[in-house]
C-alpha cells in the first residue's frame, strides 16, 4: 500500500478550482486501489495537507498521469502558494478500530514480502 501526501499553502479559490477539484476527487475515487483520503490543515501555518491512500504503485500512477490531474499540476499556481507532495509505502498499520479510517483492517504486505511469496 502506499500514501500520497499533498501539502499546500492556498491563495484564492474560484469556480474553475472548484470544478477542476471535484473532477480530480470523482477520478480518484472511480480508480481500482482507491482506498481513501483524509485532510488535515494546521491552523499556525495555515497548511493543508490532504493524504490519499492507495492498494498499489500503478493504482496512484493512473491518478498522476490523468489528463486532468495533468492540467491541474500545470495551473497550481493560480490557486496555491506553495506545496509539496510525500509518495510513501505503508510498511504497517494497526489501530484499536475506535475510528473509521481508510486502512482499519487492512494487511501489509510489502513489495519484498511479495516476491518472497512469488519466488516461495
Amino acid at each position: 500500500m502506499y500514501t500520497s501526501t499533498f501539502t499546500f499553502a492556498k491563495r484564492q479559490y474560484d469556480a474553475e478550482f472548484y470544478a477542476l477539484d471535484d473532477v480530480i476527487a470523482q477520478i480518484a475515487k472511480s480508480i481500482p486501489g482507491y482506498l481513501g483520503e483524509e485532510s488535515w490543515e494546521n491552523q499556525q501555518t495555515g497548511l493543508i495537507s490532504n493524504v490519499y491512500y492507495w492498494e498499489s504503485m500503478a493504482a496512484l500512477q493512473s491518478l498522476m498521469k490523468h489528463p486532468e490531474h495533468m492540467k491541474a499540476k500545470q495551473q497550481q499556481s493560480r490557486w496555491l502558494n506553495g506545496f509539496q507532495v510525500v509518495i510513501a509505502q505503508v510498511t504497517g498499520t494497526y489501530g484499536d478500530n475506535g475510528i473509521q479510517h481508510p486502512l482499519a483492517g487492512r494487511v501489509v504486505t510489502t513489495q519484498s514480502e511479495a516476491h518472497q511469496e512469488r519466488q516461495a
